[in-house]
């Protein structure tokens, strides 16, 4: 069973940047394929980015795509999306996951572990 905490968000200004960090637990971590996605008020759950096992292949939604970046690191079983231009669009709760082995890295049923989220707020 894999545990997943969220840490990072906050409050930003239009244009500016935040780091949100996704601490794992009780899994082998090399062998996780991570992501994010976020939710904003009264939409639905969207897909954010998600990277390989082996940290090799980083997937984007087109809207995130130059923007935000998404890392991991094995030796602290850790993963990150650095986010930087952000807009008041951006504003969402924003959620860590994982997976074994997603067949769409992109479908929100594909993760079979969430985190609780953490708040982004972005204000123009």
């Amino acid at each position: 069973q894999v545990q997943l905490v969220e840490s990072g968000g906050g409050l930003v200004q239009a244009g500016g940047s935040l780091r949100l960090s996704c601490a794992a637990s009780g899994g082998t971590f090399s062998n996780i394929f991570m992501g994010w996605f976020r939710q904003a008020p009264g939409k639905e759950r969207e897909f954010v980015a998600a990277i390989s096992w082996s940290g090799s292949s980083t997937y984007y939604a087109g809207s995130m795509k130059g923007r935000f970046t998404i890392a991991r690191d094995d030796a602290k079983n850790a993963a990150y999306l650095q986010m930087s231009s952000l807009k008041p669009e951006d504003t969402a709760v924003y959620y860590c996951v994982a997976s074994i082995r997603p067949r769409t890295v992109w479908s929100l049923s594909e993760y079979n572990y969430w985190g609780l989220g953490t708040q982004v707020t972005v204000s123009s």
